[in-house]
């Protein structure tokens, strides 16, 4: 099927997932094993399932897991607008990261759309 190294999706989906890791390393401690945790799971969900997808053998496979892919992109939003409410990222950071997984998911949207 696809090489997923080469779709544009994956490549943002990755750095995503690096930007959430260095963000969640100055939460509290204590949301270590909760939200820090679920949201590094769900970011590193959105690569992953893509590049499993892609790995299938049947474009009805790639499509569900892309439809995964777009869960994970909105739980991950969903999370960060909690950490904005809790304090845990400024106005700015938050923006930031909502952009781009508006962005990872737009893109998802549309190879979806194109398979």
């Amino acid at each position: 099927m696809n090489n997923f190294r080469e779709l544009k999706v994956w490549q943002k989906a990755i750095n995503l997932v690096v930007r959430v890791y260095e963000v969640t390393r100055k939460f509290p401690e204590d949301e270590r094993f909760n939200l820090v945790s679920q949201m590094q799971r769900a970011a590193t969900s959105i690569p992953s399932n893509i590049a499993e997808g892609a790995g299938r053998n049947s474009n009805n496979s790639f499509k569900q897991f892309l439809t995964i892919s777009i869960g994970s992109a909105h739980e991950l939003e969903t999370q960060i607008i909690i950490s904005k409410q809790l304090g845990y990222i400024n106005e700015d950071t938050s923006r930031d990261i909502i952009l781009e997984l508006n962005s990872i998911q737009k893109m998802l949207y549309a190879l979806h759309n194109s398979i």
